[in-house]
């Protein structure tokens, strides 16, 4: 008999077994680091969330981060972990102190849980506590002890050391990005105001919290002051842009980035247009409310719930268990908080009633128009000749292959072609563009409707109404690495970033790799990214071996392709620096051809002989 279902079909699984076999019960997707929510920084937070949850306590005012070639370490000054249970809290499943809410009250980490998955998924983890003048070092290998040193005298400051290093098993060919840690360290700070963050020699410190993650993080020219209301366990700050339409958010729970939002973001949203209606005496629409406006919300909730382990969407109603509702919390503080601001700064209220004003006019005169739009995307999302949908999307939140979820945009039809027969049907879909896209630098929203390509991009993204029901969680750019291929990449970054730019912000716009040389003889073929991967292939595959150099997507085969956007697909994200503004970026590379951008361009052309002659001479 086949397949007999007897005692020996039963198998228990230890704890770190289970976390290898189900990383994503854990940490959400694996990754490889070139998408901010990938696993290795999952398992970062996880530490650091320790060693935060120890400042909020009131104790250690400094934590030490390095990152160096993939290993992490993180150190703070806390109390230590009572060291007859530094083993037990990384590696014993539900063992920890944030089950008891009066010790920690409003925690960050996961329950009992955080530290043991980084044990289980790294090749190398070590823990080491100072406490009492004594300390406790235990190594680990996959989760299994391979060292453990008996408790011994130690006059070091007290607190304790992570050191990891992700396991390639788990997570391939990885690689920590600086500004996705900058930007989590950051955020820490931000809700945090006194700490201290040392991260590979640079100090991430902020005296006014959500306040100056606005000032920093806001690119367009502010309409009025930033207004910072805050109470014990509430902080928001609130500003609305010129030259900007859609909404902007920062939404925290118990320190954690809720980077899909949830109950308090949705609360937050709601509050506003209803204390500012009430303020002016006015039915204003709430998305004339809401336009152009950038904010921050930060709550603290006993036991919350959230929409996945990950803890990136909030799903609590309630304050704490049996309390009341986080809509009327945060109602009742912008109430009494943000009207008061208002009477108190007339100017700022007369400023922010224009606005609203202008975001009316503007919407109604843009109503024919987007009724037009609307009715010819309805029509082409029935026979959208661009749109190669695929079955599952971002916003699909029951599926565990949403985060797959992926858009190329694509140049021509032969690049379009080779996609759209290589891809998995299942998450990834492909958007043909007929040539150059319009440059849309300096122009209103308006043309995102009159314009049909545009019209019906935003369309199949779903981002109308803003990223929270994005269909994809990817959006690739796959166009040829030519002047032509730059200069469309270009244009459609300046559409994102001109009219979505929180699709950049949040890490989902992103360029493909495609290589650049195929390298083979008769048993391998290596395909080369770079010049120097060029190199070591021909020195590993010895003499005279086959050497291909393609200079368009188009000229890559169905079953080629299908390697450059499987498993080892590259890419690379499209990052605002965080001493960059949207603003100037896009005035320095769209608008008017300065001198300064000539300059750059001849400084970093490399015309196809100068190319062709480095082939050559690395070859010789």
């Amino acid at each position: 008999m086949k397949n007999q279902y007897t005692e020996d079909s039963i198998r228990s699984l230890d704890w770190k077994e289970h976390i290898r076999l189900r990383p994503g019960m854990y940490i959400g997707k694996m990754g490889n680091g070139s998408s901010p929510d990938d696993g290795i920084y999952v398992l970062l937070k996880e530490v650091i969330d320790n060693s935060i949850d120890e400042y909020v306590m009131g104790n250690g005012k400094t934590i030490e981060i390095s990152i160096k070639n993939n290993s992490v370490s993180v150190r703070d000054f806390g109390r230590g972990i009572p060291l007859g249970k530094v083993v037990d809290v990384v590696s014993k499943i539900n063992t920890g102190a944030k089950y008891d809410s009066k010790v920690f009250k409003k925690s960050v980490g996961l329950n009992g849980v955080g530290s043991k998955a980084v044990n289980a998924l790294s090749s190398y983890f070590k823990i080491k506590s100072i406490r009492d003048g004594q300390s406790k070092l235990v190594e680990f290998a996959k989760g299994s002890i391979t060292n453990e040193e008996e408790i011994q005298d130690n006059s070091g400051r007290k607190g304790t050391s992570v050191s990891f290093i992700p396991d390639k098993e788990m997570f391939g060919t990885y690689r920590f990005i600086d500004d996705y840690v900058e930007k989590m360290l950051w955020n820490y700070c931000y809700l945090n105001t006194g700490l201290s963050i040392i991260y590979n020699g640079k100090k991430f410190y902020s005296e006014n919290g959500l306040f100056d993650l606005l000032e920093q993080n806001t690119d367009a020219e502010l309409l009025y002051p930033i207004i910072h209301l805050k109470d014990s366990d509430i902080e928001v700050a609130i500003t609305h842009c010129k030259n900007q339409y859609s909404e902007q958010y920062y939404s925290f729970v118990n320190g954690q980035h809720t980077v899909q939002g949830g109950t308090h973001q949705g609360a937050f949203r709601q509050a506003v247009v209803k204390v500012v209606r009430e303020f002016y005496n006015k039915s204003y629409e709430a998305a004339d409310v809401r336009q152009a406006i950038n904010a921050a919300i930060s709550i603290k909730v006993i036991e919350p719930i959230f929409e996945s382990q990950t803890k990136t969407k909030l799903g609590s109603t309630e304050i704490e268990p049996n309390g009341i509702t986080i809509q009327t919390f945060v109602h009742d503080f912008l109430k009494k908080n943000l009207d008061n601001y208002l009477h108190k700064n007339p100017v700022t209220a007369e400023i922010l009633q224009k606005k609203i004003q202008q975001a009316e006019h503007e919407r109604k005169a843009m109503a024919g128009v987007k009724k037009l739009a609307r009715e010819r995307a309805k029509k082409a999302n029935l026979h959208n000749k661009k749109l190669r949908d695929c079955r599952i999307h971002y916003n699909d939140v029951k599926k565990e292959e949403r985060f797959e979820s992926t858009l190329f945009i694509t140049e021509g039809d032969s690049a379009s072609g080779s996609i759209t027969k290589t891809r998995n049907i299942n998450t990834q879909a492909v958007f043909s563009l007929r040539g150059k896209p319009l440059n849309s630098y300096g122009l209103t929203k308006k043309v995102v409707y009159e314009n049909e390509e545009f019209n019906l991009l935003q369309s199949a993204l779903n981002i109308e109404q803003g990223i929270d029901d994005l269909r994809y969680n990817k959006i690739v750019i796959a166009t040829d690495a030519d002047v032509d291929g730059m200069h469309i990449r270009l244009l459609l970054i300046t559409f994102f970033l001109q009219f979505f730019p929180e699709l950049v912000k949040e890490g989902h716009v992103y360029i493909l790799e495609t290589p650049l040389f195929r390298v083979r003889n008769k048993k391998e073929t290596i395909y080369c990214y770079t010049n120097l991967e060029r190199i070591e292939a021909i020195n590993k595959l010895g003499k005279s071996p086959e050497i291909t150099r393609f200079k368009g997507l188009g000229e890559i085969s169905p079953n080629e392709f299908k390697y450059f956007i499987g498993e080892n697909m590259r890419l690379d994200p499209v990052i605002v620096g965080s001493d960059s503004k949207i603003e100037d970026i896009l005035k320095y590379f769209m608008g008017k051809n300065t001198p300064e951008r000539q300059e750059f361009i001849i400084n970093n052309l490399k015309i196809e002989e100068d190319l062709d002659r480095e082939h050559e001479k690395t070859i010789n």
